[in-house]
């Protein structure tokens, strides 16, 4: 079946936030977001496009929701680290002092949303 073959498919996750969410995005990240009936529309290259919606009781995922390819990624961390965001260490994972974990499987660091969702930067 092909029912889905020519849908523009997109993904989603929730905000706690909206406001909060749209001043993180599109401030501290320099990512293009529209607001439209009380939801974010984060537009990232490629023409792909991820929907924020808003959850008062939400509850973060314990898993990545979204990564952001880099070509370097200790110079992508330390300009986010500018901005003020923290990156996340995990207890027992290999990461250096500035939450980059290399040499197993592609050079990456975890950073939370202000809803506490987990993105990543990583070098593919």
């Amino acid at each position: 079946m092909t029912m889905f073959s020519d849908s523009n498919a997109f993904s989603g996750f929730a905000a706690s936030d909206i406001e909060q969410a749209r001043e993180f995005y599109a401030g501290t990240l320099g990512i293009e977001v529209t607001e439209e009936n009380g939801m974010l529309t984060l537009h990232l290259a490629g023409g792909t496009n991820v929907l924020v919606y808003p959850k008062p009781d939400h509850t973060p995922a314990e898993f990545t929701v979204l990564n952001f390819p880099v070509d370097d990624v200790e110079a992508a961390v330390d300009a986010l680290t500018e901005r003020g965001v923290a990156f996340e260490l995990y207890e027992g994972a290999p990461q250096d002092e500035k939450g980059i974990m290399r040499g197993n499987g592609p050079d990456i660091a975890w950073f939370r949303d202000p809803a506490g969702n987990i993105l990543s930067v990583l070098r593919l």
